[in-house]
């Protein structure tokens, strides 16, 4: 199944159903193809993306915050600290970053919704770009 799917468009859209209808799922002619799962093409890189929501820098043990992050200290005191990164410090700027794959302001949500103003960046609406 997922050599057929096309990947140029993230997510990948659900197949669509056209098959009949049934009102009730009890119905002994209802019958639907299984659910298959979605599986990476051969040589696809492994990505790992941790979202932390309403969180700053300097939250996480590991950077001597007060939330405890037992795995990231193990990983940290192994030698992997990883510092590279953006964070938005809001819920609704890293949902709709993460939803987007796009920096919070550039899909228009700066701020959280209720201080949205026309400011570009800040206006909460994601633009059609």
């Amino acid at each position: 199944m997922t050599d057929e799917l096309s990947r140029e468009q993230l997510p990948i859209p659900d197949r669509p159903y056209d098959g009949p209808v049934y009102e009730d799922a009890k119905d002994p002619d209802a019958k639907f193809p299984p659910i298959e799962p979605l599986r990476p093409p051969a040589g696809a890189p492994n990505v790992l993306i941790v979202l932390l929501d309403d969180v700053g820098f300097g939250a996480s043990s590991a950077f001597g915050g007060p939330c405890s992050t037992p795995t990231a200290e193990r990983l940290a005191a192994g030698g992997l600290k990883l510092s590279r990164f953006h964070t938005t410090a809001l819920c609704a700027p890293t949902r709709q970053a993460l939803l987007t794959g796009r920096n919070h302001h550039t899909v228009g949500m700066g701020v959280i919704t209720e201080l949205a103003t026309s400011a570009p960046g800040y206006s909460s609406i994601r633009p059609k770009s």
